[in-house]
């Protein structure tokens, strides 16, 4: 794997994720438990947005076949996709989300800050960037999860839940592949092992001040990073990309 074509998948890998769950926080647009929800979820979706446009616009231009970042977005398949597996799951009830959110913010805080000091000067800025908006979906999931934990008993027993069921997909956020080794080499991208134990720490402190206990797994969910999925990701991409599959050289 040459230089280039390990920043290219990283970078997609970057901008996937984001892509993806900004799909999914998407869904909850008029569907939110309140009104102010409904705006901060539309809000934190539209974040995600805009970084994925940020990276695979990057990605693009270091792919150099002149594709844009629409092409990246719409015109991929399935197993072209790097993102994490816990980004394409269902959306399911508001605490899951919130567990979701909070699983996904307390590691891009760490990601971006790493970022931020990257020796690519175009990763860095986005990343500096990103981390302004990180820092609010970390307090905005880490609130919720205080009021959850602590509220009623059905809450708290549906936080309990939703951590339960997740906790084997964090795992994946930290696995190291040929292009992370060659990219940590040259100082572009951090070694995700150094993360880990911060990652885990972070999370345990909200959730112990949640009254939420730590899950215990026996396995750990792996796969995206070669580019299989589970099935929902099929479904979104069927959703997100008709539009451009079906009139592939329309015009606006």
């Amino acid at each position: 794997m040459t230089k280039q074509q390990a920043l290219y998948k990283y970078l997609l890998r970057l901008g996937d994720n984001p892509l993806i769950l900004g799909h999914r926080l998407s869904e909850w647009c008029s569907r939110g438990p309140i009104l102010e929800e409904d705006l901060a979820l539309t809000n934190i979706a539209l974040d995600n947005i805009g970084r994925a446009q940020a990276f695979l616009k990057y990605a693009a231009e270091v792919e150099g076949l002149g594709k844009t970042a629409d092409d990246l977005a719409y015109k991929r398949d399935e197993r072209s996709f790097y993102n994490n597996l816990i980004a394409e799951l269902p959306i399911g009830d508001f605490a899951y989300t919130i567990a979701r959110q909070l699983l996904i913010a307390v590691f891009e805080q760490l990601q971006f800050t790493d970022l931020s000091n990257s020796s690519n000067e175009t990763i860095a800025g986005i990343a500096a960037k990103s981390l302004k908006e990180v820092r609010y979906h970390v307090a905005h999931a880490r609130d919720w999860c205080y009021r959850l934990g602590k509220g009623t008993e059905e809450s708290h027993n549906r936080l309990q839940r939703a951590f339960n069921e997740l906790w084997m997909y964090t795992g994946e956020l930290f696995e190291m592949y040929d292009e992370d080794v060659i990219l940590v080499f040259d100082g572009v991208a951090g070694d995700l092992n150094t993360l880990k134990i911060q990652y885990y720490d972070a999370v345990q402190k909200i959730l112990n001040d949640s009254n939420i206990q730590i899950p215990v797994v026996d396995y750990m969910q792996t796969g995206s990073r070669k580019g299989i999925h589970t099935e929902y990701l099929g479904h979104i991409l069927a959703e997100m990309q008709y539009l451009q599959r079906a009139y592939p050289d329309a015009t606006w």
